[in-house]
Order: C-alpha cells, then sequence, then structure tokens
C-alpha cells in the first residue's frame, strides 16, 4: 500500500534518534533523546520508550528496525531490547539489529565494503560479496573503544593532568578544557576532581571532550594534534583486521560523531591509503531501509536521496 510508513531507531551511547518516513524517503516526524547503551546507562529502557512513545499508535505503521548499542553482544541485554520493541509495535514486522550493522547498511546502501564507526565507542564492521558479516573492535570503554571520542576524551584530561604536573609539554588544551568545563584554573584538582565526582554520564560527558581536543588541534597545539593522531592510528588498526573479510579492493567509510573531526579523518585517510567512500545514508537512513527491506519496497535512488536529504535537515549526519 501507498501509505504504508516505516519506523527507524539509532541508538547509541550518547543519544537515540527515531524516525518515521513513508514510501518515498520522507521523514515525517522525528525524535532525539540521551543515549541507550545498556552497558552503562541505568535509564536506557526509560529513555528509549519515552521517544518510541509517540509512534506507538500510528495506523499506518507496517514496519520497525532497530539499530541499537550492544545488541548481538550479551544475551541478556539483548532479550531486553528485542522485548521492549515488541512491546512498543506489536503489530508491525520487527527486527532488532547491532546499531553499527545499521550504520553500514545505511553508509553502503546494502552494499559490501568496511565501516568504521567512531562515537562514544569504536568498531568496525564489514559486509562481503557473500553478504556476510564481520566486526573488530566494540569492547567498551573498560576493555576498549580505541579511538572513540571517550577515548580521546579520556586521554585529554590525562594529558592535561600531566602538562599541569610538568610530566608533560605545556598545552593549550589546558585552558580550553577549563573554559568548557567551567573550571577555576587557578585550583584545577579541585575543578577537575569536582567535576569528575558529579557526572551523571560519564562515558557521553568524556566523550564531549573531544569536541574540544579537536578545536584545539585545528589551531595547531601539538598536544592535541597527537592524540587525533593516536586516534587515528589505533582505528587504522580496526580496518588493518578487518579487511581480510572483504575483497582486497573493497571500499571503506566512516560513521561517528568523532569523524566531524576533518583532522582525524584525514589522519585515518593517510594510514588506510586511500580516501573513503562518501556514505550514502547516515546511521538512521540504515535503520530506515531495514525496515524499508522488510516490507520488501522497491527503492531507488531517488529514495535514497530523500532520506539522506530529510535526515541531514534534522542534524541526523551529525549524530
Amino acid at each position: 500500500m501507498s501509505d504504508e510508513l516505516i519506523l527507524g531507531i539509532d541508538g547509541g551511547g550518547s543519544k537515540v534518534f527515531v524516525a518515521l518516513a513513508d514510501r518515498s524517503g520522507r521523514i515525517l516526524r522525528s525524535s532525539r533523546g540521551r543515549g541507550v547503551n545498556p552497558m552503562d546507562n541505568p535509564n536506557w529502557l526509560e529513555e528509549l520508550e519515552q521517544h518510541l512513545l509517540p509512534f506507538r499508535n500510528e495506523p499506518k505503521l507496517m514496519a520497525v528496525a532497530a539499530g541499537l548499542p550492544a545488541y548481538g553482544e550479551v544475551a541478556r541485554l539483548s532479550a531486553l531490547q528485542r522485548d521492549a520493541i515488541q512491546r512498543a509495535f506489536p503489530n508491525a514486522l520487527r527486527q532488532v539489529l547491532n546499531d553499527v550493522d545499521a550504520a553500514h547498511l545505511g553508509a553502503f546502501g546494502g552494499k559490501p565494503g568496511i565501516l568504521i564507526l567512531s562515537g562514544t565507542g569504536s568498531m568496525a564492521w564489514a559486509r562481503n560479496q557473500t553478504g556476510s558479516s564481520a566486526r573488530t573492535g566494540g569492547w567498551g570503554d573498560l576493555i576498549g573503544d580505541e579511538g572513540s571520542s571517550h577515548w580521546i576524551g579520556q586521554r585529554a584530561l590525562n594529558l592535561v593532568s600531566q602538562s599541569l604536573d610538568g610530566r608533560a609539554a605545556a598545552t593549550a588544551l589546558a585552558r580550553a578544557l577549563f573554559d568548557h568545563l567551567r573550571i577555576d584554573p587557578a585550583d584545577p584538582m579541585n575543578g577537575l576532581g569536582d567535576w569528575a565526582s558529579a557526572l551523571s554520564n560519564p562515558r557521553a560527558e568524556i566523550a564531549a571532550i573531544s569536541a574540544v581536543v579537536d578545536r584545539v588541534a585545528c589551531d595547531g597545539d601539538e598536544g592535541a594534534t597527537g592524540l587525533l593522531e593516536q586516534a587515528a592510528g589505533e582505528l587504522s588498526k580496526h580496518h588493518s583486521a578487518i579487511s581480510g573479510h572483504c575483497d582486497a579492493n573493497a571500499d571503506w567509510t566512516y560513521a561517528g560523531g568523532t569523524f566531524s573531526s576533518r583532522l582525524l579523518l584525514g589522519a585515518l585517510e593517510r594510514r588506510i591509503g586511500k580516501p573513503p567512500a562518501p556514505p550514502k545514508l547516515p546511521p538512521i537512513g540504515g535503520a530506515l531501509l531495514a525496515a524499508a527491506q522488510l516490507l520488501d519496497w522497491p527503492l531507488d535512488e531517488s529514495w535514497f536521496g530523500q532520506i539522506a536529504a530529510t535526515a541531514q535537515s534534522l542534524g541526523a549526519h551529525a549524530t
């Protein structure tokens, strides 16, 4: 039916984005909220359900696809995620998939390639010509997530503390960080300690420091530039580890808010040795693509273009 609607859900460590779209690819309504990663957010379920609520009674909604963090990684949490989507949309076709899998679908339009993701966490996802998938990374901030926004933010805090002690060279990052966190630079230990002890969402709040690092690096600070170069080195290891899953000439692309840093993206491109393919759709587009596939919609370039354009107008490319 031409009036069928689909719902895409793009969840992550720092945000959740929900979008309702029609058959032409127009996003009709959307909702955005805080992160829904069950690994570190005890309120993830309430946050997710709050942003699904406006769409639950949509009579024309036929299919729902949810790309959610940690799905397929921890069986107990994956079951809770599936149950949440089923409760919200019992009468629609449903698919739950890992958020990076959904991002890959969107970036390549369902075709093969290697996706490097760096947001609050980091991971690589590859799909080959047979449709088989593989992944590296995604171990979480306590174990891995190298090259992610959280990883950069944590190391920025470490670098600032070392520079204040005289254990590392002076860096403009210190002043920029104090301004960002509204800390008195005359009393840094008390200020940083008070800030750290009062964090309500530590992963997201530490990850936000990566934007400060990028800004200072763009002004030429060696310490901040070095952090982005280290992050690019870590992300390039993801590509090296997973590239054998695909053809030797497979395209690569990227997703995640950390790549708003052109310095980071350029450093990663130099290490991989070839430029990335432009992402076809943002992650929310991947979730909408998965929902459309549940209904066997015939999708053409016009549909992809419409999803991309409306998603961009809503700021979805920056998530």
